[in-house]
């Protein structure tokens, strides 16, 4: 079998138990699930193939690119995608490289962002990576491994519904990267297609956070299975993913803001049943950041922080919360690439304006 054989294809069937799963990873962000899984029902329907390669078929000398929705959840809500920004962003970069891509890699694992790629590697006729550079979803473009690890945050470019594009050519750093993308970002109105990262088949294997796709999928599969046979879905979550249930409780409160193409803000979530007596605080920067209990942190990024419908193990995004909805909050393990000290330095507690050093909780 050839290297380019060897793939798994993603048929229609497929996209919900990934949406689902990589909701859950997304610890609140990366954009609505359901959304992008209708952009890859509409690609696939007309004729898209989504082919996912895993990172040692990556010939060295391939070029890949990373892609991905840039911007507030609470806008990409409201503000429906063209359908092609990615994509266009993607061709973009390819015009101003002069050579084409031979794969995609994943930004991160995120609910629409987990979709995002599949469109683009369909529209574009090449593989996606089973992998992505987060393990779960961040705010912040320099936040991701590709970039952590040594990867060159320039060339990038951005695009928007109206087909409007910017290449950025050069930058100083990832940081300059997230500023200057983020700026634009706002102009265009609080949602673009993002294409950066670009990368050789030799460092993509060793940046990116393996198998996340994968993961995705067996999580959804084992929540769609919990609901056929009335089994605990959280529990059937942490039986893939590891992890613990921190507290079974009531949203009773939620502050929301958008602000510099965040969605910013915290909830508050009461204990019930076992969990009676119990409030915590989660903070949230378009993903849940940090649990406070008695005022003190006790979950931090990068640990990933989810929460899911008690009774359906739904995954609940940031914009979509709501007072009075039943969560279990959910602390999976962070991705060994994550918990390094130099990943730390830049998706670690400080990172976030959070007092504390990082501490796994699971």
């Amino acid at each position: 079998m050839s290297r380019r054989d060897a793939v798994w294809e993603i048929t229609e069937p497929d996209l919900a138990p990934i949406a689902l799963g990589a909701a859950v990873l997304g610890t609140g962000g990366g954009g609505n699930p359901y959304l992008g899984r209708l952009r890859v029902l509409q690609v696939m329907r007309n004729g898209g193939r989504v082919r996912v390669i895993e990172p040692d078929e990556i010939a060295d000398d391939d070029l890949l690119v990373a892609v991905g929705g840039m911007g507030s959840p609470m806008v990409s809500n409201e503000k429906l995608a063209g359908g092609d920004e990615e994509t266009v962003a993607a061709r973009a970069l390819e015009s101003h490289l002069g050579r084409k891509f031979d794969a995609i890699a994943p930004f991160e694992m995120g609910g629409s962002n987990s979709m995002v790629p599949m469109v683009v590697a369909a529209a574009m006729d090449i593989p996606i990576v089973n992998g992505d550079g987060m393990g779960r979803a961040f705010p912040e473009l320099q936040m991701i491994t590709y970039l952590i690890y040594g990867g060159s945050p320039y060339p990038a470019a951005i695009a928007d519904e109206r087909g409007s594009q910017v290449v950025i050519a050069e930058v100083p750093d990832a940081k300059w990267l997230e500023r200057i993308a983020r700026a634009a970002t706002v102009e265009m109105g609080a949602h673009t297609g993002l294409a950066s990262a670009v990368m050789d088949g030799a460092y993509c294997r060793r940046s990116i956070i393996p198998n996340t796709l994968r993961l995705a999928s067996d999580i959804g599969h084992a929540v769609h299975h919990a609901r056929e046979v009335k089994d605990d879905p959280s529990e059937a979550i942490l039986g893939v993913a590891g992890g613990k249930r921190y507290l079974r409780g009531k949203v009773t409160d939620v502050h929301r803001r958008n602000a510099a193409g965040f969605a910013r803000g915290q909830m508050t979530v009461a204990g019930i049943g076992n969990d009676a007596g119990r409030t915590i605080r989660i903070d949230f920067q378009n993903e849940n950041l940090a649990i406070y209990e008695d005022d003190e942190p006790k979950v931090m990024v990068p640990d990933l922080i989810t929460l899911v419908t008690t009774d359906t193990g739904e995954p609940i995004t940031t914009e979509l919360l709501r007072f009075g909805v039943r969560a279990d909050v959910l602390v999976l393990p962070a991705p060994d690439l994550l918990r390094t000290p130099e990943a730390l330095d830049v998706v670690g507690p400080h990172s976030f304006g959070i007092d504390a050093d990082y501490v796994p909780a699971v």
